[in-house]
């Protein structure tokens, strides 16, 4: 089991072993997920946009950027 200590800052350093086992490096993000009160989860948020590949399938219709312009112009538009 790892262990880590709070600084004053509020900061942890996690340690090497866990950052190995979540794949993290310097710089990547991680969430503490509230499991049940007083229990988090560590997991790691920074992953490879390619794991999105073929989550969405592809969509209905292809749209111009002229389409996606007027979309977006008439939203702002309501959002007034």
């Amino acid at each position: 089991m790892s262990t880590a200590t709070l600084t004053s800052k509020g900061q942890v350093t996690i340690p090497a072993d866990v950052r190995r086992a979540l794949n993290v490096e310097a710089g990547d993000r991680v969430e503490f997920v509230q499991v049940e009160p007083g229990r988090f989860e560590v997991v790691a948020a920074t992953r490879s946009v390619r794991e999105l590949k073929g989550r969405f399938g592809k969509p209905g219709k292809a749209i111009t950027i002229g389409e996606m312009n007027a979309a977006i112009a008439a939203r702002g538009a309501s959002a007034r």
